[in-house]
């Protein structure tokens, strides 16, 4: 049995929060809470996600609102074709005032870097980021610097424009941990944005809700939230399962298993829980699996999307038959 007593961080006091920073943000992204949960699982989780959606609908509001509201240090990168690697790691220069070579950081040195339209750029720049998501430091000239932490990259891609382009390769979407799209708003929620931001912008309303340092601790205590051995199969069967599916001619990796894994951790822990339920798998199978599938090419001509085969796999996996709780792990 798990105490909450015994945890590093009241799992109530999480959850509080939680529910403030979804009431902060509402007052600026209209009808979006699933999308912010999503964010707080990805740097609970210390995971990157990528956005998939069509311009205007709100994107680089959403990175700056939640910069706001958690007290991150906040970059826009604006990627194009003649963007370079060291315009994203930043770069030495010689100082002629003291005559020394010092290191001038790029913008990805900060808590949460909004990477705008990363498949606008040439892949040696998007490669860039690859050090930057998995071991949160960057290598400029043989030297490699720390990145602040807690650290999240939000991607953005315009899935309707195809000139110009640089699909990012599966190998760097697997480094992904979420996937996403925000939408359009309804025509009651279009209403409401009228009058949240006809009068100034929104965003200087918005109230602190974390601190870095709140994260940190918040990041350990999700280490400690309790997965039932049931659970853990049930996961690991799932994704196993898209490897032997006709439909797909790439499945998910273990790096998938891994992220599925800490993502309903820190979904379970959002929502004052100790331990992980099977819906919460359920839950987060999508945005966690779709990106990282690959479809054949005869299942593209029929229309099938990966959100559609995960969700009849879901159907198809058998959960586990004892009920999962903390007394189960």
């Amino acid at each position: 049995m798990v105490d909450k007593q015994d945890l590093p961080i009241n799992l109530l006091e999480l959850s509080h929060k939680a529910a403030e920073v979804y009431r902060q943000m509402g007052r600026v992204i209209i009808g979006k809470n699933r999308a912010v949960e999503l964010l707080l699982v990805a740097l609970l989780s210390e995971g990157h996600v990528i956005i998939d959606d069509l311009p205007g609908t709100g994107k680089t509001t959403l990175a700056k609102a939640f910069a706001r509201c958690l007290d991150l240090t906040f970059n826009r990168i604006q990627f194009t074709p003649d963007l370079l690697p060291s315009d994203v790691t930043g770069y030495n220069y010689f100082d002629q005032k003291n005559q020394q070579f010092s290191f001038h950081p790029g913008p990805v040195m900060s808590h949460l870097v909004l990477a705008d339209e990363v498949n606008r750029a040439i892949p040696r720049t998007q490669s860039s980021l690859l050090e930057a998501m998995g071991e949160g430091q960057v290598t400029v000239d043989g030297t490699s610097r720390p990145l602040p932490h807690p650290f999240l990259i939000i991607a953005t891609q315009n899935p309707v424009e195809f000139e110009g382009v640089f699909p990012l390769p599966e190998a760097q979407l697997d480094r992904f941990l979420l996937s996403f799209s925000l939408g359009y708003p309804q025509a009651g929620e279009e209403k409401e944005m009228l009058s949240a931001h006809g009068g100034g912008d929104p965003l200087g309303r918005l109230q602190q809700v974390f601190t870095p340092a709140d994260l940190e601790n918040y990041i350990k205590l999700i280490r400690e939230i309790k997965v039932a051995s049931s659970l853990r199969d049930y996961l690991v069967n799932l994704v196993q399962a898209t490897r032997t599916l006709p439909e797909l001619s790439l499945g998910a990796s273990p790096r998938a298993t891994l992220g599925l894994y800490r993502a309903a951790r820190a979904l379970a822990a959002l929502r004052g829980r100790a331990f992980v339920l099977p819906d919460d798998i359920k839950e987060l199978a999508i945005p966690v699996l779709q990106h990282r599938l690959l479809i054949t090419g005869q299942e593209k001509i029929r229309g099938r999307k990966p959100e559609q085969i995960i969700t009849a796999l879901l159907q198809k996996v058998p959960l586990p038959l004892e009920k999962a709780g903390p007394g189960n792990d």
